[in-house]
């Protein structure tokens, strides 16, 4: 208790100096209006009305993986289930893991293929198009593959989802 009091007095005796047109710092009101808006936006808020795609002379960054013509298609299989898994952020891990799981097994090697492209697109342009918060570009508008997956993503059975296991290659 002894110890407190000094610290007291000492901070008491502390003056600051604003200025008199303006308040202190910590009594400035927060302005919306005037405020930066974030870069890095929170998924699905409302600052997202900023956020542009990039131009066109982008379009290759980054590059683009090396093109793999002579993989097998069960190999392709499994690198296309790893990667649906492994993308970064749960929301997109649990949406193409579980598209995966349900229909790597069935599509062709075209849609496969088709499929692997899509992985190439960045994580979040993926997750707003198959939950249809964001326009398609207009290469993605006629896929039968990101259209599976806007179904997927539509969960019309309510089903409870979660990681599933690896299947054996």
């Amino acid at each position: 208790m002894s110890g407190i009091l000094p610290l007291r007095r000492a901070l008491l005796r502390v003056k600051l100096h604003y200025p008199k047109s303006s308040p202190a710092p910590a009594l400035r009101r927060y302005n919306h209006q005037t405020a930066p808006q974030d870069p890095f936006p929170l998924p699905l808020s409302s600052q997202l009305s900023h956020v542009v795609d990039a131009p066109e002379e982008f379009e290759g960054m980054p590059p683009r993986p090396a093109p793999r013509p002579d993989e097998p298609t069960e190999t392709l299989r499994a690198r296309l289930t790893y990667q649906s898994r492994k993308r970064g952020t749960l929301e997109c891990d649990l949406l193409l893991s579980t598209f995966a799981d349900e229909n790597l097994r069935s599509m062709t090697d075209a849609e496969l293929r088709e499929y692997d492209q899509l992985l190439d697109e960045p994580e979040w342009h993926i997750y707003y198009w198959a939950i249809e918060k964001r326009e398609l570009p207009e290469r993605w508008v006629d896929s039968p593959v990101l259209k599976r997956l806007q179904k997927h993503a539509k969960n019309e059975a309510k089903v409870i989802r979660r990681m599933p296991d690896l299947p054996a290659y």
